[in-house]
């Protein structure tokens, strides 16, 4: 049996280690007063009031109570003035009757639109949200934008969507090939004669490094000036910008364009270019835009951005892993990163990725692993987290890869011979022809040799009607169960944090617990957690870290 221990052990150290540790927690006051003196940070001093040896003391306080009064009166007056303005403004939406032609009252109908559904999005699927507002983007436009990737053109048109825009009325479709430098010259040149016998088609390079006007300093415009970044180039614009005034000269009035497409083809880098100022958001995660916005380009032409399409569960996995922003969740990342490999010319793609012959997917998986030094804990390869770098760099934007159009030219199921000529008609296709030529010649494209050969899906299917959209499945409630339960978790032990201050070795710890308990979706997410655990600390706790930090 083992003796039990009666004595705690001996906090006692030698005096060299408890001398440095002094000397380490004396530079570390001594930084944070340096930064706070930097800062300018000083405590506010309390008000100490009128005294009382001051003349006309009584006078004072009830001038400072009277205006102090009034400050409040006019607050309140300001308040009923607001909820006034707000009923008329309500009344008039209500009663009035929105033109058209008007960007103003566009502005506000879509914007009460917006406000509404932002309400409602916690009680409705967030998809019939999407279909409603992709509805109204068609319902509302003259000119539809369907774009396309370049990479991918045939596997990024939706029939139903097509079809939907067909059937309402005198609408005209333009396709716009977007992403045009990831493709070879002799491709984009072989999908332009493809797809021009069908729709008119804009040769299109969205420039991607465009900042907001109101938020650039004299430092960034010298920066800019000295070094140009070579994705500030839009090539293009001039193209689709002499079509749709030449839509907007047949048509007699002012038009409204509505920019649709899949997931990640660049629809809001699109309005951008145009505006030349980042309005719309944009990043490499699918599915940022959610609602309608409406950008006035002039005072004739309006652009509305709409989210994108919903992908139909019935297609292929290589489209679902492409084209749909919840393919990660729904299939396992192996799975669909699987899907796309299976379609990818394996040598070219060994080329690529600098890894040797694989006989599976697996086998690749596990050697860009090692490749790119993806380890998980006890050194072996983390073959999830290479199936998730293959998706995002398949899907992004920086990936070169083509497929080849059909041998023979086929019109499409949903549209006749009448129907592409009403298309073709207000639009002057020798010009444009030349435009694109132009635009082709511009685009510096990558090598046949160095891009990858993928073999395309066909069509993607999509989903336009609410009553269509299938209901969650399993997969995707035990996910959002797992990350109720991690945030929990979280809050758990942010809450022990607080109590268990007793040993400075155990102050760190529900801090590092957090970081491993979070989901790995966003590294913004991550951040927010750990700052709101360190936020939960004591005094004591804040200092311990930070000394932690500092001697380490």
């Amino acid at each position: 049996m083992k003796r039990p221990k009666l004595k705690k052990a001996s906090k006692r150290m030698t005096c060299h280690k408890r001398y440095k540790i002094q000397k380490k927690v004396r530079e570390h006051h001594r930084k944070l007063r340096k930064e706070a003196k930097k800062r300018g940070h000083k405590k506010s001093r309390k008000d100490l009031g009128v005294p009382n040896s001051a003349p006309f003391k009584e006078a004072l306080l009830r001038e400072a109570e009277l205006r102090k009064q009034r400050l409040e009166e006019l607050k309140q007056q300001q308040k009923l003035d607001r909820q006034k303005e707000q009923e008329k403004k309500r009344k008039l939406d209500t009663n009035s009757d929105v033109e058209p032609s008007n960007v103003e009252l566009v502005k506000e109908e879509f914007g009460q639109c917006n406000a509404k559904n932002k309400a409602k999005a916690g009680k409705q699927n967030p998809k019939k949200l999407y279909c409603q507002e992709l509805k109204k983007v068609i319902e509302a436009s003259d000119v539809v934008l369907e774009v396309l990737d370049a990479r991918d053109p045939l596997g990024c048109r939706c029939p139903q969507v097509e079809e939907a825009i067909v059937q309402g009325g005198q609408k005209k479709l333009v396709l716009v090939l977007n992403k045009s430098d990831l493709v070879p010259k002799e491709n984009l040149e072989n999908w332009l004669n493809y797809l021009k016998k069908e729709l008119p088609t804009v040769v299109f390079k969205a420039s991607t490094n465009l900042k907001d006007k109101r938020k650039i300093t004299k430092n960034v415009m010298v920066k800019r000036k000295a070094a140009p970044f070579k994705s500030e180039v839009c090539i293009g614009k001039e193209g689709l910008w002499k079509l749709l005034r030449g839509f907007r000269e047949m048509l007699g009035k002012a038009i409204q364009v509505g920019v649709i497409g899949f997931p990640n083809v660049g629809k809001s880098s699109i309005i951008n270019s145009l505006k030349q100022e980042r309005i719309c958001n944009v990043g490499v995660s699918m599915g940022l835009t959610r609602s309608m916005q409406v950008v006035p380009l002039d005072k004739q032409i309006t652009i509305i951005d709409g989210p994108s399409f919903i992908v139909s569960p019935l297609n292929s996995p290589t489209a679902l892993a492409l084209r749909s922003p919840a393919s990660i969740e729904v299939l396992k990342p192996v799975e669909a990163a699987s899907a796309i490999l299976s379609q990818a010319d394996a040598r070219q793609v060994v080329l690529k990725f600098t890894v040797p012959d694989f006989k599976n997917s697996l086998e690749f998986f596990t050697l860009l692993a090692q490749r790119r030094g993806l380890h998980q804990k006890g050194g072996s390869p983390n073959v999830e987290g290479a199936a998730k770098l293959l998706w995002s760099e398949w899907t992004g934007g920086s990936l070169g890869y083509y497929c080849h159009p059909p041998a023979s030219w086929i019109l499409s199921p949903h549209f006749n011979e009448s129907i592409v000529t009403d298309m073709m008609r207000g639009c002057n296709l020798e010009e444009l022809g030349k435009n694109n030529a132009h635009s082709i010649q511009a685009i510096r494209g990558p090598r046949l040799a160095s891009s990858i050969l993928f073999q395309s899906s066909g069509l993607t299917n999509g989903i336009i009607e609410e009553k269509d959209i299938p209901e969650e499945l399993p997969k995707q409630k035990e996910r959002k169960q797992e990350m109720a339960e991690a945030y929990e978790g979280m809050d758990d032990d942010r809450e022990s944090s607080n109590e268990e201050a007793s040993a400075k070795s155990s102050d760190v710890s529900p801090a590092r617990e957090t970081w491993e308990v979070l989901p790995e979706e966003s590294q913004a997410d991550e951040q927010s957690a750990r700052c709101d655990v360190l936020d939960g600390m004591t005094e004591e706790e804040d200092d311990a870290y930070d000394f932690s930090i500092d001697y380490v």
